[in-house]
């Protein structure tokens, strides 16, 4: 099975809101990321992923995070492991539970700003509302 997923999106700002109140916000040139955890992932799957986004050449001019310094939303999301290949109610079988899932989601920030990435987060559990401007529109997938 594939581990860490994220959805990455070239943003030209992107913000997250809860009850009204905004808790992360990036201005400007960036990478939104939604970030799913499956059952086996491990810290070292953490890393690796953060690793990845950091250099990950998607920005103007094929450049990265770390070669402009552009900041990173970054934003848990289990619905990435959601299954709708069967009826029409989709399954969350595959994303791990939040005990499991949020200090890995942690793990990923705790290391994007170890290498010197500005970061800022959602609220894990929080029914949050996501704004953004897709530039391109660029959206990959990310799989570790």
């Amino acid at each position: 099975m594939v581990g860490m997923r994220a959805v990455v999106q070239r943003v030209n700002g992107a913000s997250v809101v809860v009850d009204g109140e905004v808790v992360g916000e990036i201005i400007g040139a960036g990478l939104c990321v939604l970030v799913g955890v499956t059952h086996d992932d491990t810290a070292a799957k953490a890393a690796q992923l953060a690793r990845k986004l950091w250099s990950l050449r998607v920005l103007e001019d094929e450049k990265s995070c770390s070669d402009v310094g552009a900041p990173l939303l970054v934003i848990s999301q289990f619905t990435l492991y959601g299954d709708a290949r069967k009826g029409r109610r989709p399954t969350w079988n595959a994303a791990a539970p939040g005990g499991v899932a949020e200090p890995l989601v942690d793990e990923v920030v705790a290391q994007l700003r170890a290498l010197g990435a500005q970061v800022e987060t959602g609220r894990f559990g929080a029914d949050m509302k996501v704004t953004l401007t897709n530039d391109g529109p660029f959206t990959v997938l990310v799989e570790v």
